[in-house]
């Protein structure tokens, strides 16, 4: 009796078996003139949960339990208060901006505040919620 091995552990597997009895992968064996041959089905995923449809003023990827954070605010920040790491606190970043507290007196995180300011205003608005996790309030 020839054993074939699981796609999925290498574990040897009887050829009748649908699936491996060590991780559970599914396979389907389709038969055809002399020789029963392999065949393994699609694996099996946990599905997401589907997403509503985007409506006017929503953004694919934002999701509606991020806090609603300002871009101007926290470029403004960034740029004068970025010594302080007030930036990062802002948008939610607290470990973080304790590195700017504790690092202020070098004036290096001035330089890189100054510089994420500049690069928060001038990002758009679906990089700059994707990247930091938050929502931009809508005007309508």
């Amino acid at each position: 009796m020839k054993t074939n091995k699981c796609p999925q552990c290498g574990a040897p597997r009887d050829p009748d078996a649908t699936q491996c009895k060590y991780c559970g992968e599914k396979f389907v064996i389709a038969q055809t003139q002399n020789q029963p041959t392999l065949k393994y089905a699609e694996p099996v995923y946990p599905h997401n949960p589907v997403q509503p449809p985007v409506q006017h003023g929503q953004m694919y990827g934002v999701q509606p339990y991020w806090p609603i954070r300002n871009k101007v605010v926290a470029g403004l920040l960034g740029i004068f208060l970025g010594c302080f790491g007030a930036h990062k606190f802002y948008l939610g970043k607290p470990g973080s901006g304790i590195i700017y507290l504790v690092f202020c007196w070098t004036s290096i995180p001035a330089i890189v505040g100054f510089f994420e300011g500049i690069v928060y205003l001038a990002s758009n608005d679906h990089n700059f919620q994707m990247k930091h996790q938050v929502r931009l309030k809508e005007y309508i």
